[in-house]
């Protein structure tokens, strides 16, 4: 596959290779050879192995678990490209982390979100695309053009396939991701709830309230972020007290970190969907109630218009 201008160039780092691979396969485009790996003492080293001047090139990798060396993986990669002339990169980080650190939460405390946004661009990233950031205004934190993209049409998709659509109420789980959930809402023409949560401390949740009429509806809860898997597991719990039918939750970034795999296999939540935009684990995989949704295509399809220079907010009209 070639750009409107030359050449494209998949470069992988070790975050998500299976997904590389997988959006690679939909372009019908090789990735380009490279080795990213350590040192002894666990400095990143990276060799770009093919030509790569003037070329258009995406570096695939989501700053997931470890964060750290994801992330520096992805600065050192941009900087071994920039530095082999390539004539343009896009850094492709499906699950963008640092990204609940966008404001604020208390005095002397960091803006980290901003402080990796200026980390990416000086490593010479021309442009950025991600999905589904934690919070829309991080697009604002990055000086180049940003894409974030929407897992909403591959879980609509999936929701029309097994759901009866008539009896589905779409439910946030908190107040904050309620513009999230009314635009998953307002796709399937379903009715729209909320979950009034009390946060005591970071890792945990309290469910206070339920507002809504969820009594006989098959509920699904819509967020960007799995973590814990606490306030899933509350909600699902709140959700059938109030005479929920049962209870489902579609979720993009599936962190699960700790024992949240365990947490959410023993609880009531009917099933959890997640995206692969961050590698599952093998515990994942095995778990009864959690299934993975693939989105190559959604990202392969965003990455080919970028190429060609077309637009990608089109793929979500």
């Amino acid at each position: 596959m070639s750009g409107k201008n030359g050449a494209i160039k998949l470069v992988a780092g070790n975050s998500n290779p299976a997904l590389a691979q997988e959006i690679a396969d939909y372009l019908k485009t090789p990735l380009t050879k490279a080795v990213v790996r350590r040192f002894a003492d666990m400095e990143v080293f990276v060799e770009i192995q093919e030509n790569v001047r003037g070329a258009d090139c995406f570096v695939i990798q989501s700053t997931s678990y470890p964060a750290n060396d994801h992330l520096m993986e992805l600065l050192i990669i941009i900087d071994a490209l920039r530095r082999s002339s390539a004539r343009r990169i896009t850094a492709v980080i499906p699950y963008f982390g640092y990204s609940r650190q966008d404001r604020k939460p208390g005095p002397r405390t960091p803006i980290s979100a901003k402080l990796v946004a200026n980390l990416i661009t000086h490593a010479g990233a021309n442009r950025v695309m991600t999905l589904d950031l934690h919070a829309g205004q991080i697009q604002g934190f990055f000086d180049i053009p940003t894409d974030n993209l929407y897992a909403s049409p591959v879980m609509v998709r999936d929701i029309k396939e097994n759901f009866d659509l008539a009896n589905v109420m779409v439910v946030s789980p908190d107040v904050g991701g309620v513009v999230r959930a009314r635009g998953l809402a307002k796709r399937i023409n379903a009715p729209l709830a909320i979950i009034d949560k009390r946060r005591e401390r970071a890792g945990e949740s309290e469910v206070m309230n339920v507002i809504g009429e969820v009594e006989g509806y098959t509920c699904v809860l819509v967020d960007d972020i799995v973590d814990s898997g606490g306030t899933l597991v509350n909600a699902a719990e709140a959700l059938l007290k109030n005479g929920a039918k049962a209870v489902y939750a579609y979720i993009s970034h599936g962190v699960l970190s700790g024992g949240a795999v365990a947490r959410i296999a023993k609880s009531r939540l009917k099933e959890l969907v997640i995206t692969d935009s961050i590698q599952p684990t093998a515990e994942v995989r095995a778990a009864g109630n959690i299934r993975v949704l693939p989105i190559a295509s959604l990202i392969g399809e965003a990455v080919a218009r970028t190429a060609h220079e077309e637009s990608v907010s089109s793929l979500f009209d």
